[in-house]
């Protein structure tokens, strides 16, 4: 196989928040109360357990890998433990009952492993707990019918948002019976066995718009039981819809008699040829689809699909570099996509397209763990780039220009010169994390593999910036559909 050589929301702001969501702004209990409290916790113990959120001064994420990061000052790691704790005790995983999901352990990891101040982090709860829902009861019998048969029981509450507390108690409570904080054994046993019952959790876990999967990977990442436990009880919430397609494609392609090598680059063979000069996988989603995913691609276009993800098999000896692929070519796609309508627009990136950004992390964290094998690391993997495609292809498959990047010309900002400069201008920025997580996403693949020049990458970063910065909505959604682009400013 020839050397790596790759190609050229639901986001409210608080007074957004307060439009779409039925439910008020609560009135929360002051932070400092509630942090005396908690810190006394955290001072009977430095372990993490499925039911204490603990992070370390030294615990800052992947970006310890960048040479200007360091520890946390305590008041930074002492608050976000406090505020990561206060969100699970208080808040439900959807902010209202249309499934939009409570980004704030998202938001304030990122923020905190990209070096934000404690002032960012406390505005960042503040801004985002005022319209989040309160946890919901949990129930007793249903935890009791999880623990007692798992195999039968569950699928009676699988996929419905009232029984997240019940699998949230129910995955601690498989922690707590393995040792204090082994939460190891119970992601491995629940996630990744490869029975029927797992890989329909496996399905959940890619569904959302890839939201739990996202949540497991700051758990992992910041080696979190609670936040793992969260991540598997997200997960459970969810629907399985897109089981049909992965499952499919993966058969299909186990079935496949051609060799590994013909799955070929992901932007030039997969996205390029394979979607967006697909006639048929191209045009399948409608801007008036609800769900351009289920009631478009594979409504439209479903067997296409499949063939073409079918295509997509990682051997085990290429894991880290179609690792590198898969994360470089998801940025590419988010940036190049953000500048399809740049002769007349102001930049934006998807909101969809980003996702499968900033979820891209995971399988960086994934490759480090050694009690996860070798073959579910390749499946994961193979699972990613596959929704990478039937997304792309979701939103209307959007030219992809190498030069659209490498062309932009940056807005000048309070602060700028390195990477990590840059990317500090988000952390006051009021959002639900959207944008931090991209950035900090982005600064990742740079620091892990890069597989670019670094003016590229200053290129990437500015435009992330810029983007959610600039006038209008944040995001645009669904970018190849020329409607998608009218609220969006134009350029002047």
């Amino acid at each position: 196989m020839r050397p790596f050589t790759p190609a050229g929301t639901k986001t409210f702001l608080l007074r957004q928040a307060n439009i779409i969501s039925p439910i008020p702004p609560r009135t929360i209990i002051t932070t400092t109360r509630r942090r005396l409290h908690l810190t006394t916790i955290n001072k009977m113990s430095a372990e993490a357990t499925p039911h204490r959120i603990n992070i370390t001064p030294s615990n800052i994420g992947l970006w310890s890998k960048s040479p200007t990061i360091h520890s946390q000052p305590p008041t930074a790691y002492t608050l976000l433990s406090d505020l990561l704790q206060a969100d699970m005790h208080d808040h439900h995983v959807f902010f209202n009952k249309d499934g939009f999901h409570n980004h704030i352990p998202h938001h304030l990891l990122a923020l905190y492993g990209t070096s934000a101040p404690s002032e960012a982090l406390q505005k960042a709860y503040d801004v985002n707990a005022s319209y989040q829902r309160p946890t919901l009861p949990e129930h007793q019998e249903v935890v009791s019918d999880l623990i007692q048969n798992w195999r039968d029981d569950a699928a009676k509450y699988l996929g419905k948002e009232e029984h997240y507390p019940d699998f949230l108690a129910f995955f601690k409570r498989e922690m707590d019976s393995r040792g204090e904080g082994k939460y190891e054994q119970v992601v491995n046993e629940y996630l990744f066995a490869g029975t029927p019952e797992a890989d329909n959790l496996l399905v959940r876990l890619y569904s959302g718009f890839l939201h739990p999967l996202i949540q497991l990977m700051y758990g992992l990442e910041w080696k979190q039981p609670a936040i793992v436990a969260e991540g598997l009880a997200q997960a459970a919430v969810h629907g399985d819809e897109i089981g049909g397609y992965l499952l499919g494609a993966e058969q299909a392609a186990k079935a496949s008699s051609k060799p590994d090598d013909g799955m070929g680059r992901v932007v030039e063979d997969l996205l390029e040829r394979g979607v967006r000069g697909n006639r048929k996988l191209a045009e399948a989603a409608r801007m008036s689809d609800a769900n351009k995913v289920r009631d478009g691609v594979l409504k439209r276009a479903k067997e296409e699909a499949i063939q073409l993800a079918a295509k997509v098999k990682v051997g085990k000896e290429e894991l880290q570099e179609r690792t590198a692929e898969m994360y470089d070519s998801a940025v590419f796609m988010a940036s190049a996509a953000a500048l399809v309508k740049r002769n007349t627009k102001l930049p934006r990136f998807d909101f969809f397209l980003m996702h499968h950004v900033t979820s891209a992390p995971f399988f960086t964290t994934v490759n480090a763990q050694d009690w996860i094998s070798l073959d579910t690391k390749v499946r994961l993997l193979e699972w990613k780039i596959r929704m990478d495609l039937v997304q792309y292809a979701a939103r209307g498959a959007p030219e992809l220009s190498l030069d659209a990047i490498t062309s932009y010309q940056p807005k000048e900002k309070k602060t700028s010169g390195t990477p990590e400069e840059i990317i500090s201008n988000l952390h006051f920025f009021e959002d639900d994390g959207h944008s931090i997580k991209l950035a900090r996403a982005a600064r990742i693949c740079q620091l892990y593999y890069q597989t670019r020049d670094d003016d590229y990458w200053n290129k990437v970063y500015h435009l992330i910036v810029d983007s959610v910065l600039a006038p209008g909505p944040n995001w645009v959604r669904s970018c190849g559909f020329d409607e998608a682009w009218e609220d969006i400013p134009n350029v002047e």
